[in-house]
C-alpha cells in the first residue's frame, strides 16, 4: 500500500514538475505583446522621455518617443537579411529638443508644409501664424506638435502598436480652435508601418498632419539618395515661387523632370536645367496624386540593397523632398554628418497653401467632423 501511495506520488510531483515548467517557458500572450518603454531623456522643461519599440515577427522594430511623436528608428531587411535603420535621426537628444531643425521622424501639425505670408482667412476674419520660413509658415510653427509632449494610451499600445493623443489649445500658434488629436502607429507582420491619424476640433479650423521621417534606404546616412528609384502615380505637380509657395496651377510632369510615372533614379534629372528645380535646390514640391481612398501612390527602391518601400495612403498629395537644406551641422547615427541629400522625404498631405488657394481641395474641419487619414510604408526586397 505504502508503494502504490509512492508511486501516485512521484506521478503527481512529475506532472505538476512538467506543468509549471511549461507554463514558465511559453509566456502568455498578454506578457508577449507587453508595451516595450526605456528612458529616453529628460526634455528641458523636464519631462521624462519614453522611447517606445514597436516589434514585429520578422525582426522589424520602429522606436518612437512622446516628444513629438518623432520616429527616432525604423530597421528593414535587405536581400541578404540584414536589419538597419533606414530613416535619419540626431545622435544627441537635445537635437531634437532644441527646435528639430530637419523636422527628423516628426509628427506635424497643425499644418503640415507651408502656409504664403502666414495667415489665413476664415468666414471673413485672418488668422496671423508664426513666421518660422522667411515670410511663410511651415510645419505648423516653432512650436508645432513636434515639439509637444504627446500622452501615451497604454491600453491602446502594445509591442506593436503605440497610440499617441495631443491636445493644442484654441489659439495655439495662431489656430483657432481646440484640436484632439490621436496617432497610432503599428509595424504589422507583413513588414508595414501604418501611421493612422485623427482629430476632432470645438471651432471650425484647418489641419493637415503628416509625417517628416527622412528615409535612406542604403542605411548608410553618408550616402546621397540619388542612386535610388523613386516612382510617383501623379500626372501632376504643384509648381511654386521663390519662396516655395504654390503658384495655384498644377503643371503636367509629362516632358518634365518631375515626371516619375515610371520608375527612375532621383539622381538622373534632379540637376537638370528647370526654373522649379532651382526654385527648391532640388525636389521639394507636391505631386498631385492619381486615385482615391487609401491606394499605392509610389515606391522607392534601393538596387544596391534591394529594399524597397512601397507609399500607400488616402492623402491626396504628396510632398517629395530630396533633403535638399540637410547642410552637414549634425552627425549621422552611421558616423559623419547629415550632408546634402543623405536623406529624403514622402510626406502625404493635403496641398501647400490650401487654406489660401481656393481651387484646391478644402483642409477646413468643422466642429462635429472627424479628420481621418492614413499612411501606410510597406517594405520587401527585389535581389
Amino acid at each position: 500500500m505504502k508503494k502504490r501511495l509512492f508511486k501516485i506520488s512521484v506521478v503527481l510531483l512529475t506532472a505538476l514538475s512538467i506543468w509549471s515548467c511549461s507554463k514558465t517557458e511559453k509566456p502568455s500572450d498578454a506578457t508577449m505583446e507587453k508595451l516595450s518603454v526605456s528612458d529616453y531623456a529628460v526634455s528641458p522643461a523636464g519631462d521624462s522621455i519614453k522611447q517606445y519599440t514597436l516589434k514585429n515577427k520578422n525582426g522589424m522594430e520602429a522606436k518612437i518617443i512622446n516628444y513629438g511623436a518623432i520616429i527616432t528608428s525604423l530597421t528593414a531587411p535587405d536581400k541578404d537579411g540584414k536589419f538597419q535603420d533606414i530613416v535619419l535621426g540626431y545622435t544627441k537628444p537635445e537635437d531634437y529638443f532644441n527646435g528639430n531643425p530637419y523636422f527628423f521622424g516628426a509628427l506635424i501639425g497643425r499644418y503640415g508644409n507651408r502656409i504664403a505670408n502666414a495667415k489665413f482667412e476664415l468666414d471673413g476674419k485672418t488668422y496671423d501664424l508664426d513666421k518660422n520660413d522667411g515670410p511663410n509658415h511651415l510645419h505648423g510653427g516653432k512650436k508645432g506638435f513636434y515639439t509637444k509632449l504627446w500622452k501615451v494610451d497604454e491600453k491602446a499600445s502594445n509591442d506593436h502598436t503605440l497610440k499617441l493623443d495631443y491636445t493644442s489649445a484654441d489659439g495655439e500658434e495662431g489656430y483657432p480652435g481646440k484640436l484632439d488629436v490621436s496617432v497610432i502607429y503599428t509595424l504589422n507582420d507583413e513588414n508595414a508601418l501604418e501611421i493612422a491619424y485623427s482629430a476632432t476640433t470645438d471651432k471650425k479650423t484647418i489641419v493637415n498632419l503628416t509625417q517628416h521621417s527622412y528615409f535612406n534606404l542604403s542605411g548608410n546616412f553618408n550616402q546621397p539618395i540619388t542612386d535610388h528609384e523613386l516612382q510617383l502615380k501623379a500626372a501632376t505637380f504643384i509648381p511654386v515661387n521663390n519662396t516655395l509657395i504654390p503658384t495655384g496651377e498644377l503643371k503636367p510632369v509629362a516632358g518634365t523632370p518631375f515626371d516619375f510615372n515610371q520608375s527612375k533614379l532621383i539622381g538622373k534629372d534632379i540637376e537638370a536645367s528647370d526654373e522649379q528645380l532651382k526654385l527648391g535646390k532640388g525636389y521639394d514640391h507636391c505631386w498631385v496624386l492619381d486615385g482615391k481612398g487609401l491606394r499605392t501612390i509610389g515606391s522607392l527602391y534601393h538596387p544596391a540593397s534591394g529594399r524597397v518601400m512601397e507609399v500607400i495612403t488616402t492623402e491626396p498629395g504628396v510632398q517629395f523632398y530630396s533633403g535638399n537644406f540637410l547642410d552637414g551641422k549634425y552627425d549621422t547615427k552611421t558616423g559623419g554628418k547629415n550632408e546634402f541629400r543623405t536623406g529624403l522625404c514622402l510626406e502625404t498631405q493635403h496641398y501647400p497653401d490650401s487654406p489660401n488657394q481656393p481651387s484646391f481641395p478644402s483642409v477646413v474641419m468643422e466642429p462635429g467632423q472627424k479628420y481621418e487619414t492614413k499612411t501606410i510604408y510597406k517594405f520587401s526586397v527585389k535581389k
